[in-house]
Formats: structure tokens, C-alpha cells, sequence
């Protein structure tokens, strides 16, 4: 066995080791020397980033990933720690690693000025460990611990301009909130565990389906409540504006990878521990489905809506983002919804059926979910490069800027294009999915949609007039471009957008297409576990 094939078997819980190590690292290499101490950080991620890669070209070729912390061979396997890799977390993992690693790259300048830059991207590699631990683990209370880690180092994040008052109050609505999430999957762990004496979830996949009591039950809502929250849908929405709102330009993005992140685990209880559920009992799936795709709808509605009456740059884009929450539910709901009818077989065992929509519909949203974290990314470091050159975020007292901040313009034109759904963008291409097949499930879902898409276009375009066209400010006439460890970052994700906007097939067919199997199979997941005598 040659270098590379050990460094790929042990490829998953490195993943979350190298940024763990690194964040405790991080404050005393800043003792010695502040550009080492920059230049280490982005050196870690960008290993971590690699080695994702490297895992992720084997998932998708080989199948699943499968490691053990500890005895190879026990009595009770299902106690023991899992990670387990397969398409939809390693696609989660590719855009956890990329954001976090642009991140740092902007933060070089755009943090120059600040104080304490040693917790901060202490913090941040701690968040990219937590995101990272949250996508690739296979057992419940893991996930509970890296979600934990999530939340603690994204509220004090957000709080880490601490002389901005409102900078606070948005990090202690969030750390409530997130308190709340976090007891809400505890207590679902431990119904879980005191039920089946386990928390490997592909254990539980395979054993709620045959008992599905009033626990399991419990558990389900509880668990969809609560990642929901924390996912940012309406009505339990009110931390996200706050959050994106007020936290740094940087540390707005790793928080949107964060919430994604927790919206991957919504897709795993549905589609992986509930799955069985789901594909047997078309009532149960009928009801949720229907539910969600009633929160998407609203979700939707009030982003714009409030985006609409937003003088506040970033605050306008982190209405944006609420917005672009309820497609990726849509298409959630959508698969769930459209649960027909359920074939019985000889054996006592029964099978729901799903039209053929219901997958693509699925697979939009898994789409929407990589290209929303570039297209907000994108914006959203847009607005801190707007507040880097000019300190200002209202956008009453912008205008201009596209005369001295050529560059800065041009990337805000592609997020805008890409977030409104606007072709070639990448946004057209998930966004036209998601209304073809929330088309076929009821035609008004897919007119609200498009609506939505256009009033964001209206918003941005407002966004565009306001800031970048129209006479310059006078306080703003020797305004120049940000620095270009700042081009670079926002260059990088512009780049990666329009590339999938001009080719989108090759990102479906070799990431969002395996990703969406995995989740609408979850026989593999399972059979990794607990057919391979583990």
C-alpha cells in the first residue's frame, strides 16, 4: 500500500483533524509572526481542501467510505464511532472546504485592520471542523457535537466586530436560537438511543422502519424542527437577516455554509434515517412533504418581500438568502409531497411510489444548494469589498462606486445575474429544475417561484442603480478597488459560477446526479454498516 492509498483510507477523519488541529495551533504561531500565522492557516485549508478533493473523486467512482474509530470487530457495532462518506456528504464537504478556504483568503486583507486575528481564525477553522465533522459523520451524537461546535464558533464570530452594538444582539439571537436547535436533536438522540440502544444512523435507518413507533415519531418532528430552525426557514427565521446582516463579509459566508450545512441534515433524517419511512407509508410523507412545501412557499415570499424595504446592503442580501432557503425546501417538499400511492407485496411489505418529477425536483434543490452558497457567497463579498473601500453599507448614502471599483462591479453583476436566476449564471440551471418539476406537482408552486425570482432581479437591479451607477458621492470620488487577496476570493467564485452556468450538465451528471441517488437509495448507506459484518 503506497502513500497515497493510506492517506485516502484515513482521508475522513483527517478531514476534520487537520482544521482542528490547526485552530489550536493557530494563536501561538500568531505569537511569533502575524503574515506566518496567515499564511499557516491558508496552507491548512488548502491541504484540507485538496484531501476533500481526493475523497471526493473516489466516492464518486468507487462508492461509499466507510471509517472506524476503533476495534475493527466487536460485539456491538452499532455503538461504535462511524464517519461515513458517501455522495451527498462528500458534495457537502466540497462546498464547506472551498467557501472556508476563500474565506481566509479575503480575511488577508479585509481583517488587516482588526484586532485579536489569531481567534479569529481560530474560530473559523473551528467552524470549518464542526461543518465538515456534521457532513461526513454516520452516528446521531456526533452530529449533535459537531453542530454544537458549529454554533459556538459562528456566534462568536458574528460577534467579533465588538464595538458594532448590533453585531451582539445578532450573535445572542443566534447562540438562543442555536441552544434551542441543539437540546431539540439532543433530546432526539437520546429517544433514539433509549429505543434502539444505538446511534449509528445507518443502524437506525435500517431498524425505524420496522418498528416506527410514537417515539420514532417524536423524534422525526423534533429533528426536522429543529435543523429547520437552524437551516433558517420561516417562521423560525428571525436569527438570519441578524446574523448575515451584521457579522463581517467574511464570516457571513462561513455562517451560510454553516446553515447549509444543517440543511444537509435535514436531507439525511428525511432521506437516509427516515428514508424507509417515507418509501412505505405514503400518508406520512404526503404530510410532511406538504408541510415543508408550505414553509418553502412562505420562506420565499417574506425573503423578497422584506428585501424589497431594505436600505441596508448586506442586510438586503441576507433577505436574499432567506429567499433562496425556501427553493432549496421546494424541491425537499416537492419529492416528498408527491408520494402517490403504496404497492403491497406478498411478504407484508409495501413501497410507495413517486412520480418521476419528485426525484428531479430533488435534485434542483440539491443544485440550488451549491450554487445559492457561491451566489450569496459571491454577494456577500461584494458588500464586505463595499464596506472595505467606503465604511458604509447604507445604500442611501452610496452611488458611483462602478466608476473607481471596476472589478468589485463586474462581480456583483455576475452574483445578480446568478442569484435572480438569470442565464448563463449557474442559478438559471437549478432554479429552471426546480419550476419544471414543482410544475407538475401543482402549477402555482412553480408561478410563485418564478415571481419570487423576478422581484429578486428587481431588488438587485435596485441594489445595482443605488450603489454602482448614478453620480459619485463626493466622499467617495478617490475610492480604488480592494486590495487583491480580496479580488482574488470573489474572482475564484465568480469564476466557478459562470463556469457552471455556461456547462451545467457536467456538474449535474458528476456530482448533483450521485448525490441525489444516494439520497433517494439509502440501501447502500446502509448495507456498508451492517452487510459488510462490521
Amino acid at each position: 500500500m503506497n502513500f497515497l492509498e493510506t492517506i485516502l483510507i484515513h482521508s475522513p477523519p483527517l478531514i476534520v483533524a487537520i482544521p482542528l488541529l490547526a485552530a489550536f495551533l493557530t494563536p501561538l504561531i500568531g505569537k511569533l509572526n502575524e503574515k506566518v500565522r496567515n499564511g499557516f492557516v491558508i496552507l491548512c485549508l488548502l491541504a484540507n481542501t485538496s484531501l476533500v478533493f481526493y475523497l471526493a473523486t473516489d466516492v464518486l467512482n468507487n462508492g461509499l467510505h466507510t471509517y472506524i474509530f476503533g476495534a475493527k470487530e466487536s460485539t456491538l457495532p452499532i455503538v461504535r464511532i462511524f464517519f461515513e462518506v458517501d455522495e451527498i456528504g462528500i458534495l457537502m464537504a466540497v462546498i464547506s472546504s472551498i467557501l472556508s478556504l476563500l474565506v481566509v483568503i479575503y480575511s488577508w486583507s479585509f481583517m488587516k485592520k482588526s484586532t485579536g486575528l489569531s481567534k479569529y481564525y481560530t474560530l473559523i477553522l473551528l467552524l470549518t471542523a464542526g461543518m465538515l465533522g456534521m457532513e461526513l459523520t454516520g452516528d446521531m451524537f456526533n452530529f449533535f457535537v459537531f453542530l454544537e461546535i458549529t454554533s459556538i464558533s459562528s456566534c462568536a464570530l458574528i460577534a467579533f466586530w465588538t464595538d458594532r452594538g448590533l453585531s451582539i444582539d445578532a450573535a445572542f439571537k443566534y447562540i438562543v436560537i442555536s441552544t434551542i436547535g441543539a437540546l431539540f436533536v439532543l433530546f432526539a438522540v437520546a429517544l433514539l438511543y433509549g429505543q434502539y440502544n444505538a446511534l449509528n444512523m445507518a443502524f437506525l435507518a435500517e431498524s425505524i422502519p420496522v418498528n416506527f413507533t410514537f417515539i420514532d415519531k417524536i423524534a422525526l418532528v423534533v429533528l426536522l424542527a429543529a435543523l429547520a430552525m437552524k437551516a433558517g426557514i420561516v417562521p423560525m427565521h428571525m436569527w438570519l437577516p441578524d446574523a448575515y446582516g451584521r457579522a463581517p463579509a467574511a464570516v457571513a459566508v462561513v455562517v451560510v455554509s454553516a446553515t447549509l450545512a444543517s440543511l444537509y441534515g435535514v436531507l439525511r433524517i428525511c432521506f437516509t434515517l427516515y428514508g424507509g419511512i417515507f418509501n412505505s407509508i405514503y400518508v406520512s410523507s404526503q404530510a410532511i412533504g406538504g408541510f415543508i412545501v408550505i414553509l418553502a412557499i412562505l420562506t420565499m415570499l417574506i425573503g423578497v418581500l422584506m428585501a424589497l424595504r431594505q436600505s441596508d446592503f448586506k442586510r438586503l442580501i441576507a433577505f436574499s438568502a432567506l429567499a433562496e432557503v425556501g427553493y432549496m425546501f421546494l424541491g425537499v417538499g416537492t419529492r416528498l409531497a408527491s408520494a402517490t400511492s403504496v404497492t403491497s407485496y406478498t411478504d407484508g411489505s409495501s413501497m410507495v411510489t413517486f412520480p418521476a418529477y419528485s426525484k428531479t425536483a430533488l435534485a434542483g434543490s440539491v443544485f440550488h444548494i451549491f450554487n445559492d452558497a457561491l451566489d450569496i457567497g459571491l454577494l456577500l463579498l461584494v458588500a464586505g469589498a463595499v464596506y472595505y473601500a467606503t465604511k458604509e453599507t447604507s445604500m442611501n448614502k452610496l452611488g458611483g462606486l462602478a466608476r473607481n471599483m471596476r472589478y468589485t462591479t463586474v462581480f456583483f453583476i455576475i452574483g445578480l445575474l446568478a442569484v435572480s436566476g438569470i442565464p448563463p449564471m449557474n442559478g438559471f440551471a437549478s432554479k429552471l429544475i426546480i419550476y419544471e418539476s414543482t410544475y407538475q406537482l401543482n402549477p402555482l408552486l412553480s408561478i410563485i417561484a418564478v415571481l419570487s425570482s423576478i422581484m429578486l432581479l428587481a431588488v438587485f437591479v435596485k441594489v445595482f442603480h443605488s450603489v454602482f451607477l448614478g453620480p459619485s458621492q463626493n466622499k467617495f470620488k478617490d475610492t480604488v478597488d480592494v486590495p487583491k487577496s480580496m479580488l482574488i476570493s470573489m474572482a475564484v467564485i465568480a469564476g466557478i459560477i459562470v463556469f457552471i452556468g455556461l456547462f451545467p450538465n457536467i456538474v449535474f451528471d458528476n456530482l448533483i446526479s450521485p448525490a441525489v441517488d444516494a439520497l433517494v437509495d439509502n440501501s447502500e448507506y446502509i448495507s456498508s454498516v451492517l452487510g459488510g459484518g462490521v
